[in-house]
Protein backbone atom coordinates (compact mmCIF):
# COMPACT_ATOMS: atom_id res chain seq x y z
CA UNK A 1 0.00 0.00 0.00
CA UNK A 2 1.22 3.45 -0.93
CA UNK A 3 0.45 5.44 2.04
CA UNK A 4 1.14 8.39 0.25
CA UNK A 5 -1.77 7.60 -1.48
CA UNK A 6 -4.04 6.65 0.83
CA UNK A 7 -3.35 9.59 3.40
CA UNK A 8 -4.51 11.59 0.08
CA UNK A 9 -7.73 10.05 0.05
CA UNK A 10 -8.04 10.25 3.52
CA UNK A 11 -7.50 14.02 3.67
CA UNK A 12 -10.16 14.36 0.31
CA UNK A 13 -12.69 12.63 2.89
CA UNK A 14 -11.84 14.56 5.49
CA UNK A 15 -13.02 17.61 3.84
CA UNK A 16 -16.62 16.93 4.84
CA UNK A 17 -15.94 19.35 7.97
CA UNK A 18 -16.43 22.63 8.07
CA UNK A 19 -14.79 25.93 9.33
CA UNK A 20 -13.98 27.10 11.87
CA UNK A 21 -11.71 24.27 12.75
CA UNK A 22 -10.93 25.38 16.80
CA UNK A 23 -14.58 24.81 17.35
CA UNK A 24 -14.00 21.34 15.19
CA UNK A 25 -11.49 20.26 16.78
CA UNK A 26 -13.11 20.93 20.61
CA UNK A 27 -16.14 18.67 19.63
CA UNK A 28 -14.41 15.90 18.32
CA UNK A 29 -11.40 15.95 21.20
CA UNK A 30 -11.76 12.66 22.98
CA UNK A 31 -14.94 11.50 21.16
CA UNK A 32 -15.49 8.59 19.35
CA UNK A 33 -16.67 8.07 16.23
CA UNK A 34 -18.82 5.12 15.06
CA UNK A 35 -18.41 3.66 11.58
CA UNK A 36 -21.58 1.42 10.97
CA UNK A 37 -20.98 -1.54 8.78
CA UNK A 38 -24.34 -3.37 7.62
CA UNK A 39 -22.42 -6.65 6.90
CA UNK A 40 -20.68 -9.42 8.65
CA UNK A 41 -16.74 -9.30 9.57
CA UNK A 42 -14.36 -9.87 6.80
CA UNK A 43 -15.98 -8.66 3.64
CA UNK A 44 -14.85 -5.60 1.16
CA UNK A 45 -17.24 -2.83 3.14
CA UNK A 46 -15.83 -4.05 6.88
CA UNK A 47 -12.05 -3.74 5.19
CA UNK A 48 -12.93 -0.47 3.73
CA UNK A 49 -14.58 0.84 7.66
CA UNK A 50 -11.55 -0.63 9.13
CA UNK A 51 -8.90 1.21 6.98
CA UNK A 52 -10.76 4.29 7.81
CA UNK A 53 -10.84 3.38 11.32
CA UNK A 54 -6.55 3.25 11.14
CA UNK A 55 -5.99 6.81 9.73
CA UNK A 56 -8.70 8.94 9.33
CA UNK A 57 -8.92 10.61 13.04
CA UNK A 58 -5.29 11.43 12.08
CA UNK A 59 -6.81 14.42 9.89
CA UNK A 60 -10.15 15.11 11.64
CA UNK A 61 -9.83 18.19 14.33
CA UNK A 62 -9.18 16.77 17.93
CA UNK A 63 -8.19 14.04 16.50
CA UNK A 64 -11.34 11.87 17.82
CA UNK A 65 -10.72 7.20 17.91
CA UNK A 66 -12.85 5.75 15.67
CA UNK A 67 -14.57 2.33 15.80
CA UNK A 68 -15.92 -0.06 13.61
CA UNK A 69 -19.59 -2.04 14.72
CA UNK A 70 -21.15 -4.47 12.25
CA UNK A 71 -24.70 -5.38 12.06
CA UNK A 72 -25.48 -7.42 9.43
CA UNK A 73 -28.73 -8.30 7.85
CA UNK A 74 -31.11 -7.77 4.91
CA UNK A 75 -28.20 -6.67 2.55
CA UNK A 76 -27.14 -3.55 5.28
CA UNK A 77 -31.32 -2.89 5.41
CA UNK A 78 -31.02 -3.60 9.18
CA UNK A 79 -27.92 -1.16 9.66
CA UNK A 80 -29.64 1.62 7.54
CA UNK A 81 -32.66 1.32 9.44
CA UNK A 82 -31.10 2.06 12.22
CA UNK A 83 -28.76 5.06 10.85
CA UNK A 84 -32.02 6.64 10.03
CA UNK A 85 -34.16 6.47 13.18
CA UNK A 86 -32.07 5.63 16.12
CA UNK A 87 -28.33 6.92 15.80
CA UNK A 88 -28.19 10.31 16.53
CA UNK A 89 -27.51 13.24 13.94
CA UNK A 90 -24.04 14.01 16.22
CA UNK A 91 -21.98 13.50 13.89
CA UNK A 92 -20.10 11.08 15.54
CA UNK A 93 -22.25 8.10 13.58
CA UNK A 94 -21.52 7.13 9.71
CA UNK A 95 -22.15 4.10 8.08
CA UNK A 96 -21.10 2.49 5.05
CA UNK A 97 -24.10 0.30 3.07
CA UNK A 98 -24.88 -1.47 0.27
CA UNK A 99 -24.97 1.31 -2.97
CA UNK A 100 -27.70 -0.85 -4.07
CA UNK A 101 -29.93 -0.55 -0.94
CA UNK A 102 -32.22 1.72 -2.46
CA UNK A 103 -33.70 -0.59 -4.88
CA UNK A 104 -36.22 -1.64 -2.14
CA UNK A 105 -37.26 1.68 -1.36
CA UNK A 106 -38.26 2.61 -5.04
CA UNK A 107 -40.29 -0.49 -4.64
CA UNK A 108 -42.31 0.13 -1.77
CA UNK A 109 -40.68 -3.02 0.37
CA UNK A 110 -42.37 -3.01 3.48
CA UNK A 111 -39.16 -3.46 5.69
CA UNK A 112 -37.60 0.01 4.30
CA UNK A 113 -37.84 2.40 7.34
CA UNK A 114 -35.72 5.06 5.84
CA UNK A 115 -35.90 7.90 2.94
CA UNK A 116 -32.49 6.68 1.16
CA UNK A 117 -32.35 10.18 -0.26
CA UNK A 118 -31.96 11.53 3.49
CA UNK A 119 -28.91 10.25 4.41
CA UNK A 120 -26.34 12.69 4.10
CA UNK A 121 -23.62 11.74 1.91
CA UNK A 122 -19.68 12.07 2.00
CA UNK A 123 -18.42 10.08 -0.55
CA UNK A 124 -16.56 6.57 -1.88
CA UNK A 125 -13.36 5.90 -2.25
CA UNK A 126 -13.56 3.65 -5.26
CA UNK A 127 -15.79 2.85 -8.25
CA UNK A 128 -17.11 -0.88 -9.23
CA UNK A 129 -18.37 -3.45 -11.66
CA UNK A 130 -20.32 -6.26 -11.44
CA UNK A 131 -19.21 -9.66 -12.26
CA UNK A 132 -20.93 -12.72 -12.09
CA UNK A 133 -19.04 -15.90 -11.13
CA UNK A 134 -20.03 -19.94 -11.02
CA UNK A 135 -18.33 -22.84 -9.71
CA UNK A 136 -16.13 -24.60 -12.36
CA UNK A 137 -17.44 -28.19 -12.00
CA UNK A 138 -21.08 -27.08 -12.32
CA UNK A 139 -22.19 -27.86 -15.72
CA UNK A 140 -23.52 -23.67 -16.26
CA UNK A 141 -20.21 -22.76 -18.86
CA UNK A 142 -22.02 -19.59 -20.07
CA UNK A 143 -25.00 -17.27 -20.07
CA UNK A 144 -26.20 -19.73 -23.24
CA UNK A 145 -25.95 -22.80 -20.86
CA UNK A 146 -28.18 -21.03 -17.81
CA UNK A 147 -30.62 -20.38 -20.47
CA UNK A 148 -31.38 -23.50 -21.56
CA UNK A 149 -30.85 -25.12 -18.13
CA UNK A 150 -33.78 -27.21 -16.86
CA UNK A 151 -32.68 -26.71 -13.19
CA UNK A 152 -31.37 -23.05 -12.77
CA UNK A 153 -28.14 -22.27 -10.59
CA UNK A 154 -28.38 -21.38 -7.05
CA UNK A 155 -26.86 -18.24 -6.48
CA UNK A 156 -26.41 -16.84 -2.45
CA UNK A 157 -26.45 -13.19 -1.83
CA UNK A 158 -26.76 -11.18 1.38
CA UNK A 159 -30.07 -9.37 0.53
CA UNK A 160 -32.12 -7.56 -2.34
CA UNK A 161 -30.22 -4.31 -2.81
CA UNK A 162 -26.65 -6.17 -2.61
CA UNK A 163 -25.01 -6.95 -5.98
CA UNK A 164 -25.53 -10.72 -5.62
CA UNK A 165 -29.36 -9.90 -6.29
CA UNK A 166 -30.04 -7.03 -8.47
CA UNK A 167 -27.39 -8.68 -11.20
CA UNK A 168 -29.16 -11.79 -11.38
CA UNK A 169 -32.49 -10.65 -11.50
CA UNK A 170 -31.31 -8.26 -14.11
CA UNK A 171 -30.02 -11.01 -16.21
CA UNK A 172 -33.02 -12.74 -16.41
CA UNK A 173 -34.81 -9.78 -18.12
CA UNK A 174 -32.77 -8.69 -19.94
CA UNK A 175 -30.93 -12.54 -20.96
CA UNK A 176 -33.87 -14.80 -19.86
CA UNK A 177 -30.87 -16.90 -17.73
CA UNK A 178 -32.89 -17.98 -14.83
CA UNK A 179 -31.35 -18.32 -10.94
CA UNK A 180 -32.50 -19.61 -7.60
CA UNK A 181 -31.59 -17.15 -5.10
CA UNK A 182 -30.76 -17.47 -1.85
CA UNK A 183 -31.00 -14.70 0.32
CA UNK A 184 -30.27 -13.00 3.40
CA UNK A 185 -26.16 -14.12 4.18
CA UNK A 186 -25.28 -11.60 6.42
CA UNK A 187 -22.16 -10.67 4.26
CA UNK A 188 -20.26 -12.49 1.58
CA UNK A 189 -17.99 -14.43 3.72
CA UNK A 190 -21.01 -16.11 4.18
CA UNK A 191 -21.68 -16.36 0.54
CA UNK A 192 -18.22 -17.92 0.22
CA UNK A 193 -18.34 -20.53 3.05
CA UNK A 194 -21.95 -21.39 1.05
CA UNK A 195 -19.84 -21.93 -2.34
CA UNK A 196 -17.46 -23.78 -1.03
CA UNK A 197 -19.74 -26.16 0.81
CA UNK A 198 -21.83 -26.29 -2.29
CA UNK A 199 -25.03 -25.20 -0.46
CA UNK A 200 -25.12 -22.56 -3.81
CA UNK A 201 -22.94 -22.89 -6.82
CA UNK A 202 -22.52 -18.66 -7.70
CA UNK A 203 -22.93 -15.64 -6.77
CA UNK A 204 -22.92 -12.07 -8.17
CA UNK A 205 -20.01 -9.43 -6.77
CA UNK A 206 -18.34 -6.31 -7.59
CA UNK A 207 -14.71 -6.80 -9.32
CA UNK A 208 -13.22 -5.07 -6.21
CA UNK A 209 -14.70 -7.40 -3.74
CA UNK A 210 -14.21 -10.04 -5.80
CA UNK A 211 -10.02 -9.33 -5.83
CA UNK A 212 -9.67 -10.51 -1.98
CA UNK A 213 -8.69 -13.88 -1.01
CA UNK A 214 -10.76 -16.17 -1.54
CA UNK A 215 -11.98 -14.79 -4.93
CA UNK A 216 -8.63 -13.97 -7.03
CA UNK A 217 -6.94 -17.81 -5.53
CA UNK A 218 -10.57 -19.22 -6.77
CA UNK A 219 -9.95 -17.54 -10.34
CA UNK A 220 -6.34 -18.70 -10.49
CA UNK A 221 -7.43 -22.56 -9.10
CA UNK A 222 -10.10 -22.94 -11.37
CA UNK A 223 -12.55 -23.28 -8.81
CA UNK A 224 -14.69 -20.83 -10.27
CA UNK A 225 -14.93 -18.99 -13.79
CA UNK A 226 -16.63 -15.53 -14.31
CA UNK A 227 -19.78 -15.97 -16.69
CA UNK A 228 -20.46 -11.85 -17.15
CA UNK A 229 -19.35 -8.91 -15.70
CA UNK A 230 -21.31 -5.52 -15.85
CA UNK A 231 -18.43 -2.86 -16.93
CA UNK A 232 -18.82 -1.60 -20.83
CA UNK A 233 -15.51 -3.28 -21.84
CA UNK A 234 -13.94 -6.56 -20.63
CA UNK A 235 -11.73 -6.39 -17.92
CA UNK A 236 -7.89 -7.87 -18.04
CA UNK A 237 -9.00 -10.32 -14.97
CA UNK A 238 -11.84 -11.75 -16.99
CA UNK A 239 -11.09 -11.75 -20.50
CA UNK A 240 -13.19 -14.81 -21.00
CA UNK A 241 -16.22 -13.13 -19.99
CA UNK A 242 -18.50 -11.18 -22.05
CA UNK A 243 -19.61 -7.75 -20.85
CA UNK A 244 -23.86 -7.88 -20.57
CA UNK A 245 -23.22 -4.93 -23.23
CA UNK A 246 -22.37 -7.75 -25.32
CA UNK A 247 -24.76 -10.05 -23.96
CA UNK A 248 -27.65 -7.86 -24.81
CA UNK A 249 -26.40 -7.16 -28.25
CA UNK A 250 -26.45 -10.97 -29.43
CA UNK A 251 -29.48 -12.01 -27.42
CA UNK A 252 -31.26 -8.87 -29.30
CA UNK A 253 -32.41 -7.79 -25.67
CA UNK A 254 -35.27 -5.45 -26.18
CA UNK A 255 -34.60 -1.57 -25.95
CA UNK A 256 -36.52 -0.14 -23.33
CA UNK A 257 -34.34 -2.71 -21.45
CA UNK A 258 -30.93 -1.69 -22.22
CA UNK A 259 -31.72 1.87 -21.64
CA UNK A 260 -32.76 0.58 -18.11
CA UNK A 261 -28.96 -1.18 -17.60
CA UNK A 262 -27.40 2.28 -17.61
CA UNK A 263 -29.21 3.33 -14.51
CA UNK A 264 -29.02 0.02 -12.83
CA UNK A 265 -25.65 -0.57 -13.60
CA UNK A 266 -24.77 3.01 -12.18
CA UNK A 267 -24.77 1.50 -9.00
CA UNK A 268 -20.90 0.42 -9.62
CA UNK A 269 -20.49 4.24 -9.80
CA UNK A 270 -21.63 4.56 -6.45
CA UNK A 271 -19.14 2.50 -5.04
CA UNK A 272 -18.68 2.00 -1.23
CA UNK A 273 -20.95 5.15 -0.18
CA UNK A 274 -20.14 7.04 3.61
CA UNK A 275 -23.06 8.72 4.87
CA UNK A 276 -24.71 10.17 7.68
CA UNK A 277 -27.74 10.06 10.21
CA UNK A 278 -30.04 12.71 7.80
CA UNK A 279 -30.00 15.43 10.50
CA UNK A 280 -26.34 15.84 10.95
CA UNK A 281 -26.53 18.20 7.58
CA UNK A 282 -27.00 20.59 10.84
CA UNK A 283 -24.23 19.06 13.17
CA UNK A 284 -20.55 19.43 13.51
CA UNK A 285 -20.45 17.77 9.63
CA UNK A 286 -21.89 20.86 7.92
CA UNK A 287 -23.74 21.14 5.05
CA UNK A 288 -23.78 18.87 2.20
CA UNK A 289 -22.90 21.23 -0.29
CA UNK A 290 -19.73 21.49 2.02
CA UNK A 291 -19.02 17.69 1.91
CA UNK A 292 -16.86 15.83 -0.32
CA UNK A 293 -17.79 15.57 -4.09
CA UNK A 294 -16.21 13.05 -5.06
CA UNK A 295 -16.76 13.31 -8.63
CA UNK A 296 -14.06 16.72 -8.53
CA UNK A 297 -11.89 15.03 -5.11
CA UNK A 298 -10.45 12.19 -7.11
CA UNK A 299 -7.66 10.51 -5.34
CA UNK A 300 -5.58 7.67 -6.50
CA UNK A 301 -4.54 4.92 -4.30
CA UNK A 302 -3.15 1.64 -4.50
CA UNK A 303 -4.02 -0.55 -1.97
CA UNK A 304 -2.54 -4.19 -1.70
CA UNK A 305 -1.79 -3.88 -5.55
CA UNK A 306 -4.50 -2.71 -6.52
CA UNK A 307 -5.20 0.68 -7.97
CA UNK A 308 -8.54 2.21 -7.22
CA UNK A 309 -9.81 5.58 -7.82
CA UNK A 310 -12.36 7.68 -5.26
CA UNK A 311 -16.11 7.10 -6.89
CA UNK A 312 -17.87 9.80 -8.55
CA UNK A 313 -20.04 11.97 -6.69
CA UNK A 314 -22.04 9.69 -4.65
CA UNK A 315 -26.26 9.65 -5.77
CA UNK A 316 -29.14 9.62 -3.40
CA UNK A 317 -31.16 7.15 -4.05
CA UNK A 318 -32.48 3.68 -1.62
CA UNK A 319 -33.79 0.09 -0.61
CA UNK A 320 -33.59 -4.31 0.29
CA UNK A 321 -35.24 -7.39 1.73
CA UNK A 322 -34.79 -8.90 5.11
CA UNK A 323 -35.79 -12.89 5.43
CA UNK A 324 -33.36 -15.52 3.94
CA UNK A 325 -35.43 -16.97 1.17
CA UNK A 326 -35.78 -18.07 -2.36
CA UNK A 327 -36.82 -15.64 -5.26
CA UNK A 328 -38.36 -17.18 -7.83
CA UNK A 329 -39.71 -14.55 -9.28
CA UNK A 330 -38.12 -11.37 -11.28
CA UNK A 331 -37.91 -7.93 -8.97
Amino acid sequence: MKLRGLLLLILSIGLWLPPPLAAQADFFRGKQIKIVVGFSAGGIIDLWARLFALYLGKFIPGNPTLVVQNIPGGGSMIAANQLYNVAKPDGLTVAMLSSGLYFDQLLGAKEVKFDWAQFGWIGSPVKNFEVLTMRADTPYKSIEDIQKAAQPPRCGTTGSGATGHYFPKFLEDALGAKFQLVLDYPGNRDVEIAIERGEVQCYAITKEAFLREPGRGWLKKGFVRALVQGGQKRDPLFPEAPTIHELMEKHKTPEGIKRFAAVLLSVGAIGRPLVTPPESARGPFGHPARRLRANDQRSGISRRGEKTRLGSRVHQRAGTRSDRQEIGQPA
